[in-house]
């Protein structure tokens, strides 16, 4: 069965870092459009990053210049990197993709990971 794994989450202090990775795993040929969400408790989950077709990337406006996103398709993984993390950072992320599997493209969300931001 094909599935999204995130890890890299936890609890970092104001102004430091993390690296996120979303693995894909199973019978995947390649993954398209990666992007990670993020949702914070009592709201509604939002676009943080996305790879679009081409490559081109979009961010949140609240996360332009502190995050990037990447990927490596040779591993069908997809990173975000997040420096100077912000209590208002702190959000359940989810990563998910497009894959490309025998059935055809089915998009999928991994089982999100906790990011935490405090001191």
């Amino acid at each position: 069965q094909e599935q999204l794994v995130e890890s890299g989450g936890g609890l970092v202090q104001p102004g430091g870092s993390l690296r996120l990775s979303c693995a894909a795993s199973g019978s995947i040929f390649s993954i398209a459009v990666p992007g990670w969400y993020r949702q914070a408790p009592g709201k509604q989950r939002e676009l943080v990053a996305v790879i679009r077709s081409g490559g081109t990337t979009n961010y949140a406006d609240s996360v332009k210049g502190r995050f990037t996103i990447s990927r490596d398709n040779a591993q069908n993984t997809v990173y975000l990197q997040m420096n100077s993390l912000k209590p208002e950072d702190t959000a359940v992320y989810f990563c998910n993709a497009n894959v490309g599997t025998i059935r055809g493209w089915v998009n999928l969300w991994g089982q999100g990971t906790q990011v935490t931001v405090s001191s």
